[in-house]
């Protein structure tokens, strides 16, 4: 897998390979289904989920708190917040290996996905034996990458939008007017019109609520 990867989508694993039980967070949104995932991969003696928070920032607080060999996280595939968190978790806990449980769709946030230095991303739906091999692969510092998501990344569309762009249409997605944008951003009405005029453009959207759709759809905002 990979020598089909471009160099900065190749992880770097780890130098210190989990001999033992391995810890685990499991941080997903999945409710009900949550509890019965701990269960699962509990009857795995080799596996010790030591916390299960839903997906947000507690995250990372409950991370640094436990210390986890294997941080388990649900990406949220039309939100960069996932993201967020997982290059904060690179960032402070480097030794934490992370398996993603991510969709195939938007493609460029899967290829932003793998770009975070995650060494394992497996399709969300996937069975809990395909779970437990990540986990132990990722413990292992081996690669363990779903063959759907790596065919997404590396068929991602490059984002034509400028940082600034973005941020303007991020902005105009949470449903604010051209006025808002401005003061929240700092800028004036006729400059976001100008932004706002050019993502339409470059997106070949019709309108501001189709740029968005667009733009959601290919995992740029």
């Amino acid at each position: 897998m990979t020598g089909t990867f471009p160099t900065s989508l190749v992880p770097h694993p780890t130098e210190d390979p989990v001999s033992g039980v391995i810890t685990v967070l499991l941080a997903t949104d999945l409710g009900l289904l949550r509890g019965a995932l701990v269960s699962l991969l509990s009857r795995h003696e080799d596996i010790d989920v030591v916390a299960a928070p839903e997906c947000g920032d507690q995250v990372l607080r409950m991370a640094l708190q436990t210390r986890p060999d294997v941080v388990v996280i649900e990406v949220d595939m039309y939100s960069g917040a996932s993201l967020t968190v997982i290059g904060e978790l690179r960032r402070q806990l480097p030794d934490c290996q992370i398996v993603a449980l991510a969709e195939a769709k938007p493609a460029e946030l899967v290829r932003r996905l793998l770009a975070t230095d995650v060494l394992c991303a497996i399709d969300k739906n996937a069975p809990t034996p395909r779970l437990v091999e990540a986990i132990r692969g990722a413990a292992q510092g081996q690669l363990v990458v779903d063959t759907s998501l790596a065919v997404a990344a590396l068929s991602a569309d490059a984002n034509p939008l400028t940082p600034r762009e973005v941020d303007v249409l991020r902005v105009a997605a949470g449903g604010a007017t051209g006025p808002e944008i401005a003061k929240r951003l700092y800028l004036s009405p006729g400059t976001v019109r100008n932004y706002l005029s050019n993502v339409i453009s470059k997106t070949g959207a019709r309108t501001r609520t189709d740029a968005i759709r667009i733009a959601r759809d290919a995992g740029w905002v």
